[in-house]
């Protein structure tokens, strides 16, 4: 087992951890099974969590977290769920593990969240993405997001790609974006 290639979500919490100097609100971009929920949760004063599919919301309602807010919406509505300033966004892209795997984040959306994600983080946040790239809907977002990454402005984004390049050319890597 590789201590740092391992797991692209354990590199993306390492980041976190590490990097992020202010730990008031975090937003969990796609729930899921919780995983990257109860992390953050742990670490930040408020969690914002969503997902499209209430199956991921009720279950985790069950871990009865008091600092996150749970939401069943497409993280594309975002600025209509939060518009206080943010330190973090994680993303962990895809489908649901164990879920329906033909319901899966999309390009469009998926860029728009971002474009308004990067709107309330604070400087000296991050956006950290974990891109999977194992199907067709995610090789097309994955296109459109290092598009859409690359042309930030350099004097206020620092983007760096974190990618194993021994293993399958569809193997999934992580994004960071750093608000300067």
């Amino acid at each position: 087992m590789f201590k740092y290639l391992g797991n692209i979500t354990d590199l993306s919490h390492y980041i976190i951890e590490n990097f992020v100097v202010d730990k008031n609100i975090a937003v969990d971009e796609t729930l899921g099974n919780g995983g990257d929920c109860d992390f953050l949760s742990e670490s930040f004063k408020k969690v914002y969590a969503f997902d499209i599919q209430s199956v991921a919301i009720e279950e985790y309602k069950k871990k009865n977290k008091d600092n996150v807010k749970l939401i069943c919406d497409s993280h594309e509505n975002i600025e209509k769920h939060i518009t206080e300033e943010i330190d973090v966004a994680i993303y962990n892209l895809g489908f649901l593990p164990g879920g329906d795997k033909s319901i899966t984040t999309e390009a469009e959306s998926t860029l728009k969240s971002i474009k308004e994600t990067l709107k309330i983080l604070k400087n000296g946040g991050f956006a950290i993405l974990s891109v999977y790239i194992g199907h067709n809907e995610g090789l097309r977002e994955s296109e459109q997001i290092l598009k859409y990454a690359s042309s930030l402005p350099k004097d206020k984004y620092g983007v760096m790609i974190h990618k194993v390049i021994n293993r399958s050319e569809r193997a999934p890597y992580l994004l960071v974006i750093e608000k300067k």
